[in-house]
């Protein structure tokens, strides 16, 4: 049933307050959808307790979708260590050498990952005794003798076959140090990058943050100062990434991308014997899982803090056994935070249309958005009976990357976009604003959110080629402190803010299409 247009208070108010939740709250509410089956979702920077004390094991993001340039593969990103300080030396930013980094693939919709690509650490330092420096000298490869630490990592992808290593010893790309340590950091970037045995390509190493928001919603949203909202948050650090470029029919069930097109995709990371942990674990402790991540903000906004560790720990297939965070899918707590201090009105619970947007994945038999998007049901070998709600982020393989991405992804007529796969330019905060304010239940975008944080974009541009992460910020004071606001000029902001509502998006989100967006003039 259509419920009637949104009509705050204060339009501007209401837009900001709710983009100020949409970073953190926003995420409840979607992400609370989210959480119910699988795992946690990207965009957690410190998104729970003990986590926040292990930066090098705390997942941050995940990214999946059809590679732009070569449309018979599928990109994978996954990053941890969120908020790195470009300037942070001496000893910089690395993985952790107990830790075992996973991306893993579900193709049949039971939740269980079906192919999980894995990568381990190890540290090489050529002076340990005499230095203190991370480099001793200006880096030009890999290999150069003035780089004293390093990181290598071996590869394995574990199936029905069983677990078969990939790549071993493979470099990762160093931490930026800075323009006299890396004068063409670029480079070093590109020798990073591997071939695949069996088909594409891998790359290591740290990257510019490609999350974009205003995060500062944290602080009481805002004080209730709206005027303050349109600082990317994030602009200014890096992560650690890891990317991986692969044929699509090495994911897809019985290795077929045509005829069994949809992936849910999240990431994992695991630790020997006691969990999250700076301390060692006694060797030949049992593995265990201490942070996840599907789609953006679930546990970050959705779930409740007593709740937050133990989800990091379970299994997409167990996350619709924890009822606690499955009521907040179905009846999320942002809705009623926006119109308890805004005046926007909240779609009532049950929310089936989060739920089969989040945990379902997008198809005509699976709730009330009539499309068949990316649903496990569209493989047609998948078991219907083995199929279970699961927070995983779902992308449909044979949907043919965009020739002009929009940002709003399938809310703005674009189906290569979120929530079908995770594009590093998707605006994730305004379209789960959106989403989570009854956008695919009525057909119409919120008009009092359609500014949504006013960070519409990231501030580094992204590469057109693989790995298509922006580059690190690399020190001289060109880090978070020193990016300050990012400011485009007008002609980008009236680009980013126009939307052009394709057939097959209008579709996705019933009859009538999204027919309250409109371009604003820009000031």
């Amino acid at each position: 049933m259509k419920l009637p247009a949104a009509r705050p208070r204060s339009r501007r108010a209401v837009e900001h307050t709710l983009l100020t939740l949409g970073a953190g709250a926003l995420a409840t509410g979607l992400a609370a959808l989210t959480l119910a089956p699988t795992s946690s979702v990207a965009s957690s920077h410190r998104e729970a307790p003990a986590v926040a004390g292990d930066p090098r094991v705390d997942n941050t993001d995940v990214y999946a979708f059809t590679s732009p340039d070569h449309a018979d593969t599928v990109t994978l990103v996954a990053n941890w260590i969120p908020f790195q300080e470009p300037d942070g030396g001496p000893n910089f930013y690395a993985f952790a050498d107990d830790a075992r980094y996973h991306i893993k693939i579900d193709n049949t919709g039971d939740g269980k990952a079906d192919v999980t690509y894995t990568w381990r650490f190890r540290n090489e330092i050529r002076d340990a005794d005499g230095q203190f420096l991370y480099n001793t000298g200006p880096v030009r490869s890999l290999k150069d003798p003035n780089l004293n630490f390093r990181q290598v990592y071996d590869l394995t992808v574990t199936d029905a076959r069983g677990t078969r290593t990939l790549l071993r010893g493979a470099p990762a790309a160093p931490s930026r140090t800075g323009q006299a340590s890396m004068p063409d950091y670029a480079s070093l970037r590109d020798e990073a990058v591997r071939s695949v045995p069996g088909g594409g390509q891998v790359f290591v190493g740290q990257a510019e943050d490609p999350f974009f928001g205003d995060l500062r919603v944290f602080d009481l949203l805002y004080g209730g100062d709206l005027s303050k909202r349109g600082e990317d948050t994030l602009a200014g650090y890096n992560v650690n990434s890891v990317a991986l470029q692969i044929p699509k029919k090495q994911l897809a069930l019985k290795n077929n991308a045509a005829r069994n097109p949809v992936i849910g995709v999240w990431s994992t990371t695991e630790r020997r014997g006691a969990g999250v942990t700076d301390s060692r674990a006694e060797q030949g402790a049992d593995w265990r899982q201490v942070s996840r991540l599907g789609n953006p903000l679930v546990n970050e906004v959705v779930v409740p803090l007593k709740y937050k560790d133990a989800f990091n720990t379970i299994s997409p297939d167990q996350d619709r056994t924890v009822k606690p965070v499955v009521d907040k899918v179905y009846d999320p707590i942002l809705p009623k935070l926006v119109n308890k201090v805004y005046g926007v009105p909240a779609p009532k619970a049950p929310r089936n249309d989060i739920a089969e947007i989040y945990l379902t994945g997008v198809c005509k038999a699976c709730g009330p958005v009539k499309a068949d998007l990316n649903a496990h049901r569209l493989n047609k070998d998948a078991l219907p009976r083995q199929i279970v709600p699961a927070e995983e982020l779902r992308l449909n393989m044979m949907v043919p990357p965009a020739e002009d991405p929009e940002r709003l992804g399938v809310l703005a007529g674009d189906l290569g976009g979120f929530p079908n796969g995770r594009r590093l330019g998707d605006d994730v905060i305004d379209i789960s604003l959106q989403a989570v304010m009854g956008a695919a239940q009525t057909g119409e975008l919120v008009e009092a959110l359609e500014d949504g944080d006013e960070v519409d974009a990231n501030d580094a541009e992204f590469s057109s080629s693989f790995p298509y992460l922006a580059l690190p910020h690399g020190g001289d004071g060109d880090g978070a402190r020193a990016a300050g606001v990012v400011e485009r000029s007008s002609a980008e902001l009236e680009a980013s803010s126009s939307v052009a509502l394709g057939a097959a998006g209008v579709a996705m989100l019933g009859a009538g299409g999204l027919s309250r967006y409109r371009r604003r003039p820009v000031a």
